[in-house]
């Protein structure tokens, strides 16, 4: 008898939660289907002439690829969630595209809208930059990007005013990553700063190794920054232990500067200087910096931000 009722109630079991799981399934996707038709709230039907046609077209981090082949990785590397992608036809005009992009972060927005940043401030969301017909911008959990298939001056007006419309409609901003308050100001190029988390990332927009010597992962953080005079960069990865942040620190000096493992500085083929650091779950490094000097002057500046920081965010500043 009793094995007869742990039968049943392993069957009564997995019945139960069975039910849970499509319960679950059925509650996420109708949230899901919620927050997608809050997103198309974002978008007006309508603006100079030119009309939102055609269905709406949703892809996720399934089927992404389907929609932006190989650059859908970028997307892939921060909490890319889903893009919904409007289509706008005026007779005689060139085509608008609307891609409204949910990153599932504020962070992962900046982060995304960092990646290839090189214009001026267009003042539209909390961030944002116009090349050549092309108008992005992000605020909140999202990355958007309005875009003219030609430019002219009747659509460059509608990509602005299109690309505000929507910004309005998001009414919730968002902070940017919490590193990005750890950079010295003096010296800063503000249009070069990158936020990311992946290995990849960070050779993409200054080459280390081809292994991943920093041990990095979905859930570092990293910001990469140039200053200027002499054109350094800073890097300042934050792990989510100093167990993990000192495998990566001491994988970096071996592998980098392996002869200078003591000291934490060594001067590069390129006759440029290398500086690296270790803090608590903080790993930082001054690549390129023209003198010996210098990289231990921005390093300093860089610990000094840090420490004051960090101090004000202990106090709840």
């Amino acid at each position: 008898m009793k094995h007869q009722f742990l039968s049943r109630y392993v069957v009564t079991s997995v019945f139960v939660i069975t039910i849970c799981i499509a319960t679950i399934s059925v509650c996420s996707t109708i949230k899901e289907s919620e927050k997608s038709m809050h997103m198309r709230e974002f978008v007006p039907n309508e603006i100079y002439g030119w009309r939102a046609q055609g269905e709406v077209e949703i892809y996720d981090r399934k089927t992404i690829f389907d929609y932006i082949d190989g650059a859908g990785e970028i997307y892939l590397s921060y909490g890319f969630r889903k893009v919904m992608v409007f289509r706008f036809i005026k007779a005689s005009d060139p085509t608008i595209l609307v891609e409204l992009f949910d990153m599932g972060s504020p962070e992962d927005a900046f982060g995304v809208f960092s990646h290839a940043r090189e214009g001026e401030e267009q003042g539209i969301g909390q961030g944002s930059e116009y090349r050549g017909g092309l108008l992005c911008f992000w605020k909140g959990n999202f990355f958007v990007c309005v875009f003219s298939e030609r430019e002219t001056p009747a659509a460059k007006k509608a990509v602005f005013d299109l690309a505000e419309k929507i910004a309005e409609k998001i009414e919730v901003t968002g902070a940017k990553p919490k590193l990005l308050d750890y950079l010295p100001a003096e010296g800063l190029l503000n249009q070069s700063v990158r936020y990311f988390h992946l290995h990849a990332s960070l050779n993409y927009h200054y080459f280390v190794a081809s292994q991943n010597i920093l041990k990095l992962n979905p859930q570092t953080e990293a910001v990469l920054a140039r200053y200027q005079p002499g054109g350094g960069f800073l890097l300042c990865v934050r792990y989510q232990n100093s167990r993990q942040a000192k495998e990566a620190f001491d994988s970096f000096l071996g592998a980098y500067i392996p002869e200078e493992k003591e000291s934490g500085i060594a001067q590069t083929e390129n006759e440029k200087w290398v500086a690296a650091k270790l803090e608590p779950v903080f790993v930082m490094v001054i690549f390129d910096a023209p003198t010996k000097a210098y990289a231990q002057a921005l390093m300093e500046a860089f610990e000094d931000k840090l420490s004051e920081s960090t101090s004000e965010e202990g106090r709840g500043l």
